[in-house]
């Protein structure tokens, strides 16, 4: 699947999160959400990322937007990481790829040398009727909250 661009429809997903409890984008029909894809739970980039966002959270739910972060890890994992670094919101795992392909954040990477396919760190500001307001893929750590913050501006 090809990037998302501004103005388009956010692509439906129904996956499980670190408590075993399914959550859907249509969850969060009336209200703006950010929504992160990561590699790897409790990785020193993801965990970086996924503490911006927490420390963020409570400023972003009273603009009214929700977070959910996704990645292709077991239930276990997530809920090991929320659990270490209190994060205090869904981690949706993805174990098929199924929902990264459709945001276009499931490509080619490499490390070291070796090429292979995985999560492309990106994050997604969706306004209240599925449409996305903002899209940043290749994100790093860092930015997913201020790139949020500069559209909510």
């Amino acid at each position: 699947m090809a990037e998302l661009s501004i103005g388009d429809k956010s692509p439906a997903f129904s996956l499980k999160d670190q408590n075993g409890t399914k959550v859907s984008l249509s969850d969060f029909k009336g209200r703006k959400l950010l929504l992160y894809f990561y590699p790897k739970a409790d990785t020193p980039g993801c965990t970086k990322q996924s503490i911006c966002v927490r420390d963020a959270s409570a400023d972003l739910a009273k603009a009214g937007v929700a977070v959910l972060g996704i990645s292709p890890d077991e239930l276990a994992k997530l809920k090991k990481f929320d659990d270490k670094h209190s994060l205090g919101f869904p981690l949706l795992s993805d174990p098929d790829h199924k929902t990264a392909q459709a945001y276009g954040v499931w490509g080619k990477k490499s490390m070291y040398g070796k090429t292979y396919e995985g999560i492309i760190r990106s994050s997604f500001l969706i306004d209240e009727n599925g449409k996305v307001l903002q899209a940043s893929y290749k994100v790093k750590p860092e930015d997913t909250v201020p790139n949020a913050r500069k559209v909510l501006a």
